[in-house]
């Protein structure tokens, strides 16, 4: 057995030193997903400094140091970054680490009054929030794609489809729309999501409180909180219920972005031929030279595919855990921070490749869709004065008779027709759901912990 010992203490660390495998096996890969969360880290320091100042835990003197020490170290972090240090065990210990080597014993005070249980808590949501920010401006990209896409091709007819057979005209500006509208929907349920993130867990400790005269209503407005997680056992069950339903949304945006990749990856195919992508979007083969494969829309739909499971794999992983913090949820790390990022590029690569679709625009001019046109000839016969019935009847005998001939003119004037797209309301209603988010609160309060 191999027993670590360092000069480098770890915060829980009462002098006997620690297996090194035990320690391998614990630490995990934990240490690179946390210096996404140093910013995050410094940021939850500085504010927790000044509340222990305004309470009488550290003098003047104290305060200031830690905050121009803290401030230094944040604009390191944004210009090169943070590793961690080989001993150190997380981001928690090497930020308190550089301000003792610069502060001394004034450094150490800086964990009065937290846990390494509501600090990583506190990283966690500063985290997300930011993450959030992030998320909702390329969603917002690919909105505007789409209703421009939309537009420009409006009046460009495609077959839609019912059971997979070819059902009745529908549009590219119909199509389009369709999506853009969906992420309408995914960016309400992400608006919610945010909503419960953005409250404040600093200074639940441990998930029991904590005996120092804390003012956590404080903490919660220099941080730009909408609110606190007021329960102290609650804010630690927060912990996995705020990435589950983080991947909830996640997984919302990637049921939307799946299917339009899908739908892609369908009528790019030869046996369709709806769109079409230049060469430096598609691959080849290596022995069929006329392949043009839509490897960018495939690889969308996998990785949409996974993000659709993520609220299963973080729900198993807390599913029989009772009240209480739990070494198991430091692997939802593992499996939400790459998903983040995949949403990230899936949003960014798909507004991108959108941008050069070429759109077929004789598609319903061939003779095989004139039977798409059956319910536009019932309802024609039915303004004429003839019941649904009876026309349906006269137009199904004209089918099986070979003798059916297609309108020539479609009138759909309804709202969310081929006719009455109503993008000018989906572009207010996206516009609204995102202003509702409120994200300019917590921009300022960080902005204002930043200024010297």
């Amino acid at each position: 057995m191999s027993i670590v010992k360092s000069e480098k203490k770890k915060l829980w660390e009462k002098g006997a030193g620690l297996d090194l495998m035990v320690e391998t096996f614990t630490t995990g890969k934990d240490k690179l997903f946390d210096q996404k969360l140093a910013r995050h880290d410094v940021i939850g320091s500085m504010a927790h400094a000044l509340m222990l100042y305004r309470v009488d835990l550290i003098n003047e003197e104290e305060k200031i140091s830690l905050v121009d020490e803290l401030r230094q170290l944040y604009r390191m972090i944004e210009k090169n970054g943070m590793v961690i240090e080989d001993g150190v065990e997380d981001i928690h210990s090497q930020v308190e680490l550089i301000l003792t080597r610069k502060l001394g014993d004034v450094g150490k005070k800086i964990h009065t009054g937290r846990s390494r249980n509501d600090q990583v808590l506190l990283d966690l949501k500063l985290y997300f929030r930011d993450e959030i920010v992030d998320l909702t401006k390329k969603v917002k990209s690919l909105f505007d794609v789409l209703i421009n896409l939309s537009e420009t091709h409006k009046k460009i007819l495609l077959p839609g489809y019912t059971h997979m057979q070819a059902a009745m005209p529908s549009s590219f500006g119909l199509w389009f729309a369709a999506y853009a509208e969906s992420l309408i929907d995914d960016m309400i349920l992400m608006q919610a999501v945010y909503k419960i993130i953005n409250k404040n867990p600093l200074g639940t400790a441990a998930g029991y409180g904590s005996s120092f005269p804390l003012n956590r209503q404080l903490t919660t407005e220099l941080l730009g909180f909408g609110d606190m997680n007021y329960n102290s056992v609650y804010a630690q069950m927060g912990r996995g219920k705020t990435e589950r339903l983080l991947a909830q949304a996640l997984s919302s945006f990637a049921a939307t972005i799946g299917k339009l990749a899908m739908d892609i990856c369908l009528f790019t195919s030869q046996n369709f031929g709806f769109v079409q992508f230049p060469d430096s979007l598609t691959t080849g083969s290596s022995i069929m030279p006329h392949k043009k494969n839509p490897d960018v829309f495939e690889l969308i739909r996998a990785k949409c595919n996974s993000l659709q499971a993520l609220p299963n794999t973080i729900a198993l992983a807390s599913a029989n855990l009772p009240s209480g913090y739990h070494r198991d949820w430091q692997v939802l790390k593992e499996h939400l921070f790459p998903a983040l990022e995949d949403m990230h590029q899936c949003l960014e690569i798909s507004a991108y490749a959108l941008t050069k679709i070429k759109v077929n625009t004789d598609i319903m001019e061939d003779s095989m869709y004139d039977l798409c046109f059956s319910v536009d000839a019932v309802n024609e016969e039915v303004k004429k004065g003839m019941s649904f019935q009876e026309a349906y009847h006269r137009v199904a005998e004209s089918i099986a008779a070979g003798k059916f001939e297609r309108p020539q003119q479609l009138e759909h004037t309804h709202e969310g027709s081929i006719g009455n797209l109503c993008n000018k309301a989906l572009i207010k209603n996206m516009d609204s759901a995102i202003k509702k988010f409120n994200f300019k609160k917590a921009l300022q309060a960080i902005e204002g912990l930043l200024k010297s």
